[in-house]
C-alpha cells in the first residue's frame, strides 16, 4: 500500500487532488442539500449499497466546455460499483450542488460507461437523478449525451434491471432515461418530473402551475403512473431500492435469488373462503387473498396508488420468487380499463423479461364501458395485456376466484391463451357475460311478458348461474384444470409451480413482434 504521506513528488500531486476533490463535498455542500431537506450525493450512495462496497471511477474527471468557469472534479456525477445484499450493481448519482446536476457531454460520458459495464457484465443499474436537465452552456453536445444515455437504456431492456430513482427535479430530457427503465421511484415534496417546467407553461399556455403540481411524486403516482413506488423521504427510498433488488435476478439468465422466510400457517389460511362475500356482487379486498396464500411479509406492490382497480407486485411462495396480478374487487368492482391494461401489460413483461413466474388472481366482470373510455382507445390498451400474457413464456397459473366474464376472462390468462395451469374455486362464475345480463339476452320476449318480471329474471338468473356460468362445467369441457378448495389454494399453487420449474418454450424466429403501442 502507497503511503500517502510521501512527499516524492508523483504520490504528492496524487495525494493533493484527492484532497481538492474531497474538498468538494465539504460542509457547505452538505448544507445546500439539507437546506432543500435533500442527502448530499454520497450520503445516499452510502445508504443504498452494503457498507464499505463503493468504488468510484472517473472521480477526476473535469469538463473542458466553454462556460465552465469553475469546473470540478467529477463533472457533477459520482459514478462507480458497489454491491447491494451482497450482488454487484452500477450507480450513478448526480450532484445538484454543481450547476444543478444538469447534464453536459463528460457528465453523460460517464454515465455512459456505467451503462455499458452494467450491460457487459451482468449487472443490474441504478441512477439517482437530481437534474435540471441538458448543461444549456454545451448545446448540442448536451443532447447527444442523452441521446446516448438512451441508447443505453434501450440496449440493455430486458438483459439487465435498470431502476431510476428520482431524489430532486428531473427536467427536459432528463426524463426519459427513467422513463426507458424497468422501476420509478419517487421522494414526496423534493422529486419532480416534467418534459417542461412551470414557466414554460405559463409562457406558452398561460397557465399557473408550480412544480408539485405539474409534476411531482404524488401526480406520477396517481395520475400519470409514471412513478412505480413514492416514498416520504430519501432514506425510505433507497431502502426501498435495496429491498426490490433482493426479488430481482442481476440479468435475463439468471433466476432471481432465493431467500428463506417465514411460510404461511395453515390455521390461518382457513380465513380464505370466508373472504368472498356471499353476493356476487359485494366487493373485498384482494390484498386479503394475496397474503395469506404467499410466504408471510412478502408481497411487495408496485404501482399502488395508480390504476388500483388491478393489483401487481412480487412476493415470494414456498421462497421462489413470483409476480402477481390481480382484479380488485374493492375499486370499479376490479373492471378492466385503459390505465389497469397499461399497468399490468407492463409489468408481465418485465416478469416475463427476468424469469419471474406469474400468478394471476382473477375476479373481473367485463372491460369498463363508456364512451371516454372508447374514444380513448380501450380496445389498443386493452390489447396491451393481452399481448403481455400471451407473449410471456415463463410458467403462467391463474386462480379465478369469483367473477370471469367476456373478453377479460380471455385476457387474464385463460387456458386458450396459453395459461399452464387455469384452477378456480367453487365461488368462480365463468361466462360470456353475468348471469342478470345474459337472462336479458336470452328471454328477453319472456320477460316482455311476465307477469313479476323481477322474479322471473331472478329464477332464470340462477338456472343460468347452475347450469352455465359455474366452474364445475368449465372443468368438464377442458377450460379449467381444477376447482379447487380455497384453503388448499397455496399447497396446489407450490405443487403446479414445481412442476413448471424446468419449463421448455420455443419461440418462431423473428426479430420481434408488433405490440399494439
Amino acid at each position: 500500500m502507497r503511503n500517502m504521506n510521501d512527499n516524492r513528488k508523483p504520490y504528492k500531486r496524487f495525494a493533493q487532488r484527492e484532497q481538492d476533490r474531497l474538498a468538494q463535498y465539504d460542509e457547505v455542500h452538505v448544507e445546500k442539500q439539507q437546506k432543500k431537506g435533500k442527502l448530499s450525493v454520497y450520503e445516499r450512495i452510502n445508504l443504498l449499497l452494503d457498507e464499505g462496497s463503493f468504488h468510484e471511477v472517473d472521480a477526476f474527471v473535469k469538463s473542458d466546455q466553454a462556460g465552465n468557469t469553475h469546473p470540478q472534479y467529477g463533472d457533477g456525477v459520482v459514478c462507480g460499483h458497489g454491491e447491494i445484499h451482497g450482488r454487484k450493481v452500477l450507480v450513478y448519482a448526480q450532484d445538484a450542488t454543481y450547476m444543478g446536476g444538469s447534464l453536459g457531454h463528460l457528465h453523460a460520458k460517464k454515465i455512459q460507461k456505467v451503462q455499458d459495464l452494467a450491460l457487459r457484465m451482468g449487472h443490474p443499474v441504478i441512477g439517482l437523478i437530481d437534474s435540471g436537465g441538458a448543461r444549456i452552456q454545451e448545446g448540442v453536445a448536451s443532447l447527444a449525451g442523452y441521446g446516448g444515455i438512451f441508447l443505453n437504456n434501450v440496449k440493455s431492456s430486458g438483459i439487465i434491471p435498470q431502476i431510476s430513482v428520482v431524489l430532486g427535479p428531473a427536467a427536459g430530457g432528463a426524463v426519459y432515461s427513467p422513463a426507458l427503465t424497468d422501476f420509478i421511484v419517487m421522494v414526496k415534496r423534493t422529486a419532480c418530473m416534467f418534459v417542461t417546467g412551470p414557466s414554460v407553461v405559463k409562457e406558452v399556455l398561460n397557465e399557473e402551475t408550480t412544480f408539485e403540481e405539474l409534476g411531482g411524486a404524488s401526480v406520477h403516482a396517481t395520475k400519470s403512473g409514471v412513478a412505480d413506488f413514492v416514498y416520504e423521504d430519501e432514506e425510505f427510498a433507497l431502502l426501498g431500492v435495496r429491498k426490490l433488488l433482493s426479488y430481482l435476478p442481476s440479468n435475463n439468465v439468471e433466476y432471481p435469488p432465493l431467500v428463506k422466510r417465514m411460510t404461511q400457517a395453515p390455521l390461518k389460511r382457513a380465513r380464505l373462503p370466508f373472504i368472498l362475500p356471499d353476493d356476487s356482487n359485494k366487493p373485498y379486498d384482494v390484498h386479503e387473498v394475496i397474503n395469506l396464500i404467499v410466504d408471510v411479509d412478502t408481497f411487495y406492490e408496485v404501482g399502488e396508488d395508480y390504476a388500483p382497480n388491478i393489483v401487481i407486485g412480487l412476493a415470494r411462495l414456498n421462497n421462489q420468487v413470483i409476480g402477481v396480478v390481480a382484479n380488485q374487487p374493492n375499486v370499479m368492482a376490479g373492471t378492466l380499463d385503459i390505465n389497469s391494461s397499461k399497468k399490468a401489460a407492463r409489468f408481465v413483461r418485465f416478469c416475463d423479461n427476468f424469469n419471474i413466474p406469474l400468478l394471476v388472481f382473477e375476479d373481473v366482470p367485463g372491460f369498463m364501458p363508456g364512451i371516454n373510455q372508447e374514444h380513448d382507445g380501450v380496445i389498443m390498451h386493452g390489447a396491451k395485456l393481452l399481448y403481455a400474457f400471451a407473449e410471456a413464456t415463463v410458467p403462467k397459473i391463474t386462480v379465478i376466484l369469483r367473477k370471469a366474464y367476456g373478453g377479460a376472462y380471455i385476457v387474464m390468462n385463460s387456458k386458450s391463451m396459453g395459461g399452464d395451469f387455469n384452477f378456480a374455486w367453487p365461488t368462480a362464475e365463468i361466462a360470456v357475460m353475468g348471469p342478470e345480463g345474459a337472462v336479458n339476452i336470452l328471454h328477453r320476449k319472456e320477460l316482455l311478458t311476465a307477469d313479476d318480471r323481477e322474479a322471473m329474471k331472478a329464477q332464470l338468473a340462477n338456472k343460468y348461474r347452475e347450469e352455465i356460468a359455474n366452474p364445475h362445467f368449465a372443468e368438464e369441457h377442458g377450460y379449467i384444470d381444477e376447482v379447487i378448495a380455497p384453503e388448499n389454494t397455496r399447497e396446489v399453487l407450490i405443487s403446479a409451480f414445481a412442476l413448471l420449474e424446468n419449463k421448455l418454450s420455443e419461440k418462431p424466429a423473428r426479430k420481434h413482434g408488433n405490440i399494439p403501442l
